[in-house]
């Protein structure tokens, strides 16, 4: 068998993680590419019920492949005790992502441990929320005379990896982890 060579490159993740936040998530193959992306990049996948599936939905397991043992999951009852239990007595910044958002995602100022939150697919966030966090709500640019919005996938995608961009500019002390161990 032929073997891939991979390389890890040298990259200063953050710590404390960031959180990847969906709210009401409807679609488990999103989920399920989320909890990968969480997965490959050390961050936390907040869940907010109710949820459009369970979790051991086969669409979810297969689209998060064998990598759920290495994703951290931590489930929430309803947005307020996410907030109670999560942000309320932390320092971390809390970004909310929507279409209706008046800033560019690029424009935020991400620190480790912020929260990138999302929607469901087919709502959104509330309106209530985003009209009580109005300084705290990004969009992604998308001609919108072509799409509704982004996959969730790819919204979460895009926005976590812009955060680990910053974080990645703003440290610039690393060692490469296969240079660590020669």
């Amino acid at each position: 068998m032929n073997i891939r060579p991979r390389t890890q490159l040298p990259f200063h993740w953050p710590d404390p993680p960031l959180n990847i936040v969906l709210v009401e998530p409807e679609i488990p193959q999103n989920t399920g590419n989320i909890s990968r992306l969480c997965a490959a990049t050390g961050s936390v996948l907040h869940l907010i019920e109710p949820l459009g599936f369970r979790l051991t939905d086969k669409a979810v397991q297969r689209a998060g492949l064998d990598y759920w043992d290495a994703v951290k999951i931590v489930r929430h009852t309803s947005f307020k005790e996410f907030l109670q239990s999560e942000i309320l007595n932390r320092k971390s910044q809390m970004f909310l992502f929507s279409t209706s958002g008046r800033k560019n995602y690029t424009s935020a100022e991400y620190r480790p441990g912020d929260y990138l939150v999302f929607g469901s697919e087919g709502r959104g966030l509330p309106l209530d929320l985003l009209a009580q966090h109005p300084e705290s709500t990004f969009n992604i640019p998308v001609q919108l005379d072509r799409v509704r919005s982004l996959n969730l996938a790819n919204a979460a995608s895009i926005a976590l990896y812009e955060s680990l961009r910053q974080i990645q500019i703003d440290h610039k002390d690393f060692t490469c982890k296969d240079d660590a161990k020669r």
